[in-house]
């Protein structure tokens, strides 16, 4: 099915009910999109009800329910416009001392999830009109080894943006655009895995003095999404206000 004009993009977002994820995706609403949430936080999901916006709950870590998703995702809406792999953790445990299990979590969240969205969403974009869009949630931490982030956590992350190259490559002729945003301390819930000390110091090492809010984020999400970005694919953009610039 084709969008026809003046029908609104399907954007899929996953970890929608997050901090980060609920930024996105107000702001893709706003921006008119009609936004299908991906989620295994029920609650999270049920709350952010509205006009335009569809909760799905997933299991990131289940392949079968990705597939399931998109299934439903073709079924309500025909295809996928927009994916925003946003679903993401960090797991704090130090090297050598990373448990096996912890290892395994952190790669399939950050990345294997990231890689079963793209294989499913690619396939709903075919036909669509316009130039489709992948975006995908880095991290700092793939790049700078002065912070606090752990191996498994920056191989990950790492890994995703290799992603990101290895698509907007393969894409291009196809008219998909594939982007890493790769911020660095950004006020999330995932502050909470961090000691006061540790958030702190990492917060004292941002040049602005602050740690960037979701907003900031998702505004760049909304651009890449938007015709702006229509020319932009392969890149990682670097969000950190300078910080690593000498």
């Amino acid at each position: 099915m084709r969008k026809g004009r003046g029908m609104s993009k399907i954007a899929v977002v996953t970890g929608a009910a997050g901090g980060m994820g609920r930024a996105i995706v107000a702001r893709l609403l706003a921006d008119g999109c009609t936004v299908v949430g991906l989620d295994v936080a029920a609650d999270g999901l049920a709350d952010m009800a509205q006009a335009g916006f569809q909760g799905l709950e997933v299991d990131l870590l289940n392949t079968a329910a990705i597939k399931d998703a998109f299934d439903r995702i073709a079924q309500d809406h025909g295809g996928v416009d927009a994916l925003v792999n946003n679903a993401g953790t960090c797991f704090m445990s130090e090297f050598p001392d990373i448990p096996e299990d912890e290892f395994d979590r952190q790669m399939a969240l950050n990345f294997s999830a990231a890689f079963h969205c793209c294989q499913a969403a690619i396939k709903l974009m075919a036909g669509r009109d316009g130039v489709r869009k992948i975006v995908n949630i880095s991290s700092n931490g793939a790049y700078n080894f002065d912070v606090f982030d752990p191996p498994h956590y920056r191989a990950s992350k790492a890994a995703l943006d290799n992603l990101t190259k290895d698509l907007a490559r393969r894409f291009a002729a196809d008219r998909i655009a594939v982007n890493s945003i790769a911020p660095a301390m950004t006020e999330t819930p995932l502050f909470g895995v961090l000691s006061d000390e540790v958030l702190a110091k990492a917060v004292a090492q941002m040049p602005h003095g602050r740690a960037m809010q979701p907003q900031e984020i998702a505004d760049w999400v909304g651009f890449l999404i938007s015709p702006a970005g229509d020319i932009s694919s392969g890149n990682v953009i670097i969000l950190n206000q300078g910080r690593d610039v000498r």
